[in-house]
């Protein structure tokens, strides 16, 4: 049992638990038996923090059943590792190394030092943003619906939010406030820094403490993942925001018939939400084929190592650009902010990336078999939104025949653990070898 496998089969556990308690009758709004796929479909998109659903949540869910989602949606958040671990810490004991090195892999630190503190670390941040983010929603729920249903929805929606998966309780999901300032920015604050990673979040804190503090002599020198991660980020944002604006400025089924300010909000929401967050203030299966090409992009690339969200990531997205630029100049090393790139990090962007296509292309094949009735730009949308763990959806999640249910249901655990980490737990960790073979020139490009 290696670390890998112990992360892969922690995740799955959680999704058997999920799944049952969603089939409980308890858990429907009608008080029936739920449907086995409906339950298991629902579990794993909550888990995998996705938010992808083949039913209404709202409706065809009770209250209980909304809770468990919710609880679902927390704990594939945090990560399995990472709860398993404060349950740890909270009766007590102390873990070995064999929980340090897991830790280490779930959230792709550099070392094992200080893991209990970065466990706490991450539950008082999630703790605070999630609590934050209740306290600002209620003033836009509880005058429409009263304080103990807006209550609801601001805790359901913060903590979605925050952990970036895209379950709502709204039928039109989040379209009915699109022209909301305060959900807008709320929703899509929690979706960045939620999806930016721990370490960026900590690093902006001790630096904000020594400056306020006037600790010149102890300024902070930020890291290379925290410049690549908030760099890459503010970019993608702006220029999703400029390309959204501009492609769906004249389409009169999303941003033609709103006026200006409200074409800036959508538009900016609809960059912040593919970084694998899921809500949406317009009709996805209503944007032009330009609009769902931008998007499908920005899910691929997804959020930042450490944080919520899925996707290849940030930084595996700014080392294997940063290596064509290298090609371009002429240059033999990959140079990030005057650092220079590791052999091996440049070998694991390259498989993060080829792994992750591939996952895509086999799910995208097999659904375009199994429902020929759906438009290829549909299917894969939903198979990019599903590895990615976004939950974004052209409308079609409900009426895909069982077996694409079940392929989505394996892509979006694939994307939650990471292509890597799920081949090691197929084949064992890799052994280290002294062999060492000739080089000799090949034709590329």
């Amino acid at each position: 049992m290696t670390v890998s496998r112990t992360i892969c089969l922690g995740f799955l556990a959680v999704i058997t638990v999920g799944t049952i308690l969603l089939m409980m009758p308890f858990s429907t709004s009608s008080g029936t038996w739920n449907d086995p796929i409906v339950a298991l479909f629902t579990s794993t998109s909550a888990v995998c923090v996705t938010g992808l659903s083949v039913v209404d949540p709202g409706t065809y869910f009770s209250f209980w059943g909304e809770l468990f989602i919710l609880l679902l949606v927390q704990i594939g958040g945090l990560g399995y590792m990472t709860t398993t671990t404060f349950l740890i810490l909270l009766i007590g004991r102390k873990f070995d190394l064999r929980q340090k090195v897991a830790i280490q892999q779930a959230l792709d630190r550099p070392g094992m030092s200080g893991s209990a503190q970065i466990i706490r670390s991450i539950i008082a941040t999630t703790m605070i943003f999630e609590i934050t983010g209740i306290f600002l929603l209620l003033p836009a729920f509880v005058p429409d619906f009263g304080w103990n249903q807006g209550l609801w929805l601001s805790i359901f929606h913060s903590v979605n939010s925050w952990n970036n998966a895209g379950f709502s309780l709204f039928k039109d999901n989040l379209i009915g406030y699109q022209s909301s300032v305060l959900i807008v920015f709320t929703i899509t604050g929690l979706i960045i820094f939620g999806g930016i990673g721990y370490q960026v979040i900590l690093e902006t804190y001790i630096w904000l403490r020594d400056r306020i503090l006037q600790k010149q002599e102890k300024l902070l020198v930020f890291s290379l993942d925290f410049k690549v991660a908030t760099s890459t980020t503010v970019l993608l944002l702006v220029l999703g925001t400029i390309a959204f604006f501009f492609v769906e400025l004249r389409n009169p089924q999303t941003f033609g018939n709103l006026n200006f300010s409200d074409k800036l909000l959508v538009a900016w929401f609809q960059s912040v939400t593919p970084r694998t967050a899921g809500f949406n203030t317009i009709d996805i299966g209503k944007m032009t084929n330009a609009g769902l090409f931008i998007t499908i992009a920005l899910m691929f690339i997804g959020a930042s190592p450490g944080g919520t969200g899925g996707g290849i990531k940030t930084t595996t997205f700014r080392v294997l650009t940063s290596c064509t630029q290298s090609i371009l100049q002429g240059k033999e090393e990959v140079i990030l902010y005057e650092r220079k790139v590791a052999l091996s990090l440049i070998l694991k962007a390259v498989g993060v990336l080829i792994g992750s296509v591939t996952t895509v292309i086999i799910s995208t094949t097999l659904i375009a078999f199994t429902d020929p009735k759906f438009e290829f730009i549909q299917i894969l949308f939903e198979v990019m939104s599903a590895f990615a763990t976004v939950g974004l959806s052209t409308g079609i999640t409900g009426s895909v025949s069982t077996a694409a249910k079940l392929i989505l249901i394996v892509t979006m655990y694939i994307g939650r653990v990471g292509v890597l980490l799920l081949m090691a737990a197929v084949l064992g960790d890799p052994r280290p070898t002294r062999i060492h073979y000739p080089e000799e020139n090949l034709l590329v490009g």
